[in-house]
């Protein structure tokens, strides 16, 4: 999925960078495959490292190291071959993501299964591959970011998260090296390139979720001939992500550009919804939800409400609220809001606590904003994001300024790969594309998926009726065998053809 920002809580792609569109280098075929060892690492997975260039335009040059998790096929005499799997973010460690997983039966049934080992890796720049460090330790980290500035509510708050936002950018500058430079998502697509030599498949099976449909793109459009099946799972619009539609991605901010803000507000109108049909199923279902809604938010500007002896302040509230990827956790949503409506009126001080003694692996935050930051034109005058900020919270009330301000380290940033990828996303592709996403996702609104959808050559879009973010985060059993049939035998569902989801978010 798209990356988790720890200011804001909910974020999509923004990113910094010149607007120079990159091939794959020539020599790119020319550049040894890597060797996989697998071992075994409990539970049924695999694990192995691959060493590839870390600048592509200097193949024999530095070594980056790439961590992998395999889960190996259940039948191995009708196996097709590897499916590669990105999870999304960027930032997040496929590691991890596989291993909790791979083994969801409305994400890779046990037929799936059966024919593909499931594939997947931590990219350059994140967690157990060569990383993008910016802290020195993890209490060093956390510390940093348990003081990072909620989203300003309004624009008393700007210059302080602002601020926060440039220096988290200084710091990545000036401790995570080399790496900076290459972490662009063509140059993931090259190592992918890499790892399906390595396997030994003769053509590319993919799944790419939420910013994986990014990666996947990228791939289709460096290696057009050499797909055999591709499935976008909550997809992006990729010239928006990269350059902006009609080039507005340098005056623009990036997620505002994309109207990420309607996406979340036409999902949070389902969840209310949602919660009135379900009644007692949903804590904040009594009474009216709409207008108990507004009085809440209304009492948080006012001041900060505090519940449980935790203190939650208006842009607190909203992040939580516009958390709606995960469709199952939509009723501990409702029991917040609940109790922080009927919590008493008690002023209190926010504290945040560090974590030591832990070792300092998850690069999440750091990483998303490498990768974004390399990826996409975007403005880099603070006073752009301002305006905007106040325009969106007229236009989208509640979740506008999130698109907006999600992203704003990226507007300092120095780093810059040249080797990024911003078009053509229409080259002629060996197999069609099949594309799926949710009718209403607060992450990559279907409107952005659509749009996607017709940047590519070759392309169809399937609609789930649900809500929340991929077929991840909805599960849908209908869904996973209309993804499992293109996979396994390259068959599309029929023209108009919708699925439904398991069960309600509220069904309990």
């Amino acid at each position: 999925m798209r990356g988790v920002v720890v200011a804001l809580g909910v974020s999509m792609a923004v990113a910094a960078g010149p607007a120079v569109a990159s091939a794959a280098p020539v020599s790119i075929d020319k550049v040894p495959t890597p060797q996989l060892s697998w071992t075994d690492c409990a539970d049924g997975f695999q694990c192995g490292k691959a060493s590839v260039p870390l600048d592509y335009d200097r193949p024999t040059g530095t070594k980056i190291d790439l961590a992998l998790i395999k889960l190996p096929a259940t039948d191995p005499a009708h196996r097709i071959g590897t499916l590669f799997v990105n999870f999304g973010g960027p930032g997040a460690s496929g590691l991890q993501r596989l291993r909790e997983r791979g083994k969801w039966p409305w994400l890779f049934s046990d037929e799936l299964r059966a024919r593909f080992d499931l594939v997947s890796w931590d990219p350059r720049g994140i967690a157990n591959s060569t990383a993008v460090r910016c802290f020195d330790s993890l209490a060093e980290q956390q510390d940093f970011f348990g003081s990072f500035p909620e989203m300003p509510g309004d624009p008393s708050g700007n210059a302080a998260f602002y601020a926060k936002s440039k220096e988290l950018a200084d710091r990545c500058s000036a401790k995570a090296g080399p790496i900076l430079e290459h972490v662009s998502t063509a140059n993931t697509a090259r190592d992918l390139e890499l790892l399906r030599r390595a396997v030994g498949d003769p053509k590319l099976n993919y799944h790419g979720i939420s910013y994986g449909t990014q990666l996947g793109a990228t791939y289709a459009n460096l290696f057009p001939n050499r797909i055999r099946a591709m499935v976008f799972d909550g997809t992006m619009d990729f010239a928006g992500n990269s350059t902006g539609q009609n080039g507005n991605g340098k005056s623009v901010p990036l997620d505002t550009r994309q109207d990420v803000a309607t996406g979340i507000a036409q999902t949070f109108e389902q969840f209310l919804r949602l919660c009135t049909e379900a009644g007692p199923k949903c804590a904040f279902s009594s009474g009216d939800p709409k207008a108990k809604w507004a009085a809440l938010t209304a009492r948080a500007k006012q001041a900060p409400i505090v519940s449980n002896g935790e203190t939650w302040t208006y842009s607190g509230i909203i992040n939580a609220a516009a958390d709606l990827s995960d469709s199952r956790g939509w009723p501990d949503i409702a029991a917040l809001l609940q109790r922080l409506y009927d919590a008493p009126a008690t002023p209190a001080l926010r504290a945040s606590a560090a974590v030591a003694g832990e070792q300092y692996t998850s690069n999440r935050t750091e990483s998303f904003n490498a990768i974004q930051c390399s990826d996409s034109d975007v403005p880099t005058d603070p006073a752009v994001y301002s305006r905007y900020a106040e325009s969106e919270d007229q236009r989208v009330p509640y979740f506008g300024r999130i698109a907006v301000l999600d992203m704003m380290s990226c507007a300092y940033w120095k780093a810059k790969d040249t080797d990024r990828y911003t078009g053509p996303w229409n080259r002629p592709t060996s197999a069609e594309i099949l594309v799926l996403n949710n009718r209403y996702d607060p992450s990559t609104p279907v409107h952005g998926a659509r749009d996607g959808a017709a940047e590519l050559a070759r392309a169809r879009v399937f609609v789930t009726e649900g809500y929340g973010h991929s077929s991840m985060y909805v599960p849908s059993t209908c869904t996973e065998k209309v993804k499992r049939d293109y996979l396994i035998s390259g068959t599309f569902p029929a023209a108009g053809q919708t699925c439904t989801i398991d069960a309600s978010p509220f069904a309990g």
